[in-house]
């Protein structure tokens, strides 16, 4: 099942620029590191949930790259480019072999049925 996501044709032609360039340097970074990485989580400070995907690679002793940009107070239109991009809309978003996995839950259940490893192989 493909999202919907809105055509260009339907952005008037006076803002296509605005829209194709926002905050597209953070996208840009994470690409950079998904592409050269075979794990990265993306995360926020505060948030519990980013410190949980770490916590459960580095007992599957699974190097990754973690990207944290800001927290709760700052950061957060940002952030907003990342969900645009990802169409996930939560933090972390969790890439493995530049594959958006998930977030921590997500993450978790890979690990435990062992199709982690599997993707990493």
């Amino acid at each position: 099942m493909a999202r919907p996501i809105l055509a260009e044709s339907n952005i008037h032609p006076a803002i296509r620029e605005k829209v194709a360039s926002h905050e597209q340097a953070i996208v840009r970074e994470v690409q950079t590191a998904v592409a050269q990485h075979p794990v990265v989580v993306v995360g926020m400070g505060m948030n519990p949930f980013p410190k949980k995907a770490r916590k459960a690679l580095d007992g599957a002793a699974v190097t990754y790259r973690y990207l944290e940009y800001g927290n709760y107070f700052n950061n957060w239109r940002r952030r907003n480019a990342l969900k645009l991009w990802t169409g996930w809309p939560t933090f972390p978003m969790v890439f493995v072999k530049g594959v958006l996995v998930g977030g921590a839950d997500d993450l978790g259940k890979l690990i435990d049925s062992g199709a982690l490893k599997k993707l990493l192989a």
